[in-house]
């Protein structure tokens, strides 16, 4: 390193153009792949080399060469996030150098300079403060550049604001400025895409990768990320993003600026004005949920002009009306409450359903998408209808080509999520399975095709309960060989006869889950006959989180309908499940460990003292969580709070004499829960710990009593006079006193 960075510095400071070039070229390749090597201290260095080399970038942002200005720019710009003392300290001098070239000649060298805003906005937005309304204005400068990589690097800056939580107020005077470039380039990929028919199978480059999440037992915290109904990021979508974030930012402050242009763009007439028309539907759709308020009282006209859009001659068109109503979904199923709202929501059905069976493929993909969106909004609503949905997703299924047949899948799989029971009826069952079975039997276990299949099938067996249990045997054998034979091929792929992939492994114990959730007890003569059991117990141990996650969930899922057949082993699986609560890593495998802590308290309250070896090792990794819950997430508390009430109501006589150190902060965990039939079951453990140690609960008292007070009402009577009969104790009495007016209240109920 040291000859080679003397040698660097000294082709810098020799005004011969090409040494300069030469080592520029060779610095930025480092500063791009490791710029944290020139940030460190070297041996026999007196100084790191970025102190030696920065202050020259910063000197060749003023070169007349191009290819400098470029490559130094672009080497400072890979600093901002590392941040070394010397950048620090030349700040002032990197904002300067900014400012200056903010009118380079070269559209490369302007992209730098907006990638450079971006970025500083994002991880240092304090440098920029003193600077801020200069370098908006200069962003809705540059938003507007002939070269649209500027543009798109101009319009970043919009997102990156909104991200990063800065006062809105900077904005606001801008806001009637803003042009943001929502229509198709006329180089737009997608426009040679959206004349491609839709009988052309598609290559396997076509075909985006697929992510399968694991099952998870809980309420969870992640939103569902907006399907992109596009591919590749350019100006358009940058455009249709921001407005999204602004819109949510600012509301409906953005509307009067603006609708005219949206109004305008949507009379355009005539065939060349159709990306026009096509860039306001997506604005529409942009701000459909920042700007709803104010789009309210005209959605039902909006919705009225989207509808006819869906038969529009050009197939761009046709898919962008599609994701514009999927974003209006919620409030169009609200709508059919009356009977303009009922024909419209009757109309986009249909409208769907006819894009669903589009010759494009752009269409199939949005349209397919949006139903999917309305079919989770619309849920019991869609059963009146179920016939002709299945007819033409099962029409849709056999004129597919492979990429679009996954979204199909999913659409399959969100209906049945959404009407639940009322599948299951032979004329539906008629319509829905030979299909879905015949291409079953059609793809090998090693084609990663089968994945949505897989998926669609759990979402089935749920819904149809044990109306499954005709097609269940093959099903479940199938999975059993996919797992047999994947864990085979990890350590030897060759006499596997096929390649390691766990997401075979994942989506197979996750069907296996929907069967015993759809089965339930029926699926226990399908695990007598197998060797699941030993299997599960690999996969609960395996090294991979998104397994482990999907293997514990089954075992519950499987403790709560056949636990007999997981007796042989049980002490093994609950050893291994008490260990996933107790890892320093507890935040990364936060949903392994969710899912483990359930499965244990569905196994405690069906083995009962069998539990008993390992309640107090369980108890004492729950009690941590519950104590310091900051980063958790909210069902790993719940869940944690769950089975330590169920561990209390199995063995009481273990579990109370330790009440104090948790009782505090498990009652606040209780409180938070909503009223279900685990909440009950906790409640149990409560009242069976306070019976076996009366003096103990004393010190615990108010905190007691705030956690049944956030009942809303406890259905079942003999937990309701358990409660009574707790509360009842003569030296409750003083407590009671010291609690809150509301509190008192609440617990009237239980006669105190």
């Amino acid at each position: 390193w040291p000859e080679l960075l003397h040698a660097l510095v000294k082709c810098l400071d020799s005004n011969d153009v090409n040494l300069m070039e030469g080592a520029m070229d060779a610095l930025s390749k480092i500063c791009e792949d490791v710029p944290q090597v020139l940030d460190s201290d070297i041996p026999g260095l007196s100084e790191r080399p970025i102190n030696a080399f920065l202050p020259r970038f910063l000197q060749l942002f003023q070169s007349p060469n191009t290819t400098l200005r470029k490559l130094s720019l672009s080497s400072v710009n890979e600093y901002i996030m590392l941040m070394p003392t010397v950048l620090y300290m030349s700040m002032d001098k990197y904002l300067q150098g900014l400012f200056i070239l903010a009118n380079d000649p070269a559209p490369e060298v302007r992209r730098l300079v907006c990638a450079a805003f971006v970025q500083l906005i994002e991880v240092r937005s304090a440098v920029l403060e003193p600077h801020l309304r200069n370098v908006i204005e200069y962003m809705l400068l540059v938003n507007k550049d002939s070269s649209d990589e500027v543009a798109l690097e101009a319009c970043e800056f919009w997102s990156a604001y909104c991200e990063a939580e800065l006062p809105p107020e900077n904005l606001r005077e801008f806001l009637p400025h803003f042009a943001l470039k929502h229509a198709y380039a006329d180089d737009d990929e997608s426009l040679l895409e959206a004349e491609e028919d839709g009988s052309l199978p598609d290559r396997d480059q076509d075909l985006k990768p697929r992510f399968h999440s694991s099952r998870f037992h809980g309420s969870e915290d992640v939103e569902d990320e907006d399907e992109d109904i596009v591919n590749v990021w350019n100006l358009r979508k940058c455009s249709a993003a921001a407005l999204d974030l602004l819109s949510n930012v600012f509301g409906d402050e953005i509307l009067p600026t603006l609708m005219p242009i949206v109004q305008a763009k949507l009379s355009a007439t005539g065939d060349e004005a159709w990306k026009d028309r096509e860039a306001a539907v997506l604005a529409l759709g942009a701000i459909g949920e920042g700007c709803i308020s104010g789009l309210y009282p005209h959605l039902s006209q909006i919705i009225a002009f989207l509808i006819p859009l869906l038969d529009d001659k050009f197939p761009l068109i046709r898919s962008i009306s599609c994701w514009t109503l999927s974003r209006f979904s919620k409030y169009i199923v609200q709508g059919t409450a009356h009977q303009e709202g009922h024909d419209q929501f009757e109309k986009i059905l249909m409208g769907l359903l006819r894009r669903i069976l589009d010759d494009n493929k752009r269409v199939q993909e949005a349209a397919c998408s949006a139903f999917a969106t309305l079919e989770e909004e619309a849920a019991e609503e869609l059963a009146p209808r179920l016939d002709i949905i299945l007819q033409h997703l099962m029409m849709a299924f056999g004129k597919y080509q492979r990429r679009n047949l996954r979204i199909v899948y999913d659409a399959i799989g969100t209906l049945a999520d959404a009407v639940g029971r009322e599948l299951n009826q032979p004329t539906y069952l008629e319509i829905l399975m030979p299909p879905l079975i015949a291409k079953w039997q059609q793809l090998s276990n090693s084609d990663k095709d089968i994945f949505p299949l897989l998926e669609c099938f759990t979402s089935i067996a749920q819904a149809l309960g044990t109306g499954f249990s005709q097609f269940a045997a093959p099903v479940y054998q199938r999975c059993i060989i996919i797992i047999q034979t994947q864990q085979l091929a990890k350590v030897d792929p060759v006499s596997a006869g096929a390649q390691y992939d766990k997401e075979f492994i994942v989506c197979c114990l996750d069907l296996l889950s929907g069967l015993a959730e759809g089965l339930g007890p029926g699926i226990e003569s399908l695990v007598s006959q197998s060797n699941l059991r030993d299997l599960l117990l690999q996969c609960c141990m395996d090294d991979a989180y998104d397994i482990r996650q999907s293997a514990f969930a089954l075992l519950g899922d499987l403790a709560r309908v056949c636990p007999v057949h997981l007796h042989p082993r049980l002490a093994e699986f609950l050893e291994t499940a008490a260990k996933q609560l107790n890892t320093p890593k507890l935040k990364e495998s936060a949903s392994v460990a969710n899912n483990a802590c359930w499965a244990i308290g569905e196994l405690a309250i069906k083995v009962r003292k069998e539990i008993s070896p390992v309640a107090l090792t369980v108890v004492s990794c729950l009690v941590p969580i519950l104590q310091h819950p900051e980063g958790l997430n909210k069902s790993l508390i719940e869940n944690s709070a769950i089975t330590l009430g169920r561990l209390a109501w199995v063995c009481p006589e273990l579990v109370s004499p330790h009440m104090e150190h948790f009782m505090q902060s498990w009652c606040i965990a209780l409180s938070m829960i909503r009223d279900d039939i685990e909440k009950e079951e906790a409640f149990r453990g409560l009242c069976a710990m306070v019976r076996a140690n009366p003096t103990r609960a004393l010190n615990s008292l108010v905190f007691m009593c705030k956690a049944i007070a956030s009942w809303h009402e406890i259905r079942s009577e003999d937990l309701h006079n358990q409660v009574c009969q707790m509360l009842k104790n003569g030296a409750w009495e003083q407590c009671m006193s010291s609690l809150e007016p509301h509190v008192k209240d609440k617990l009237l109920k239980y006669q105190v």
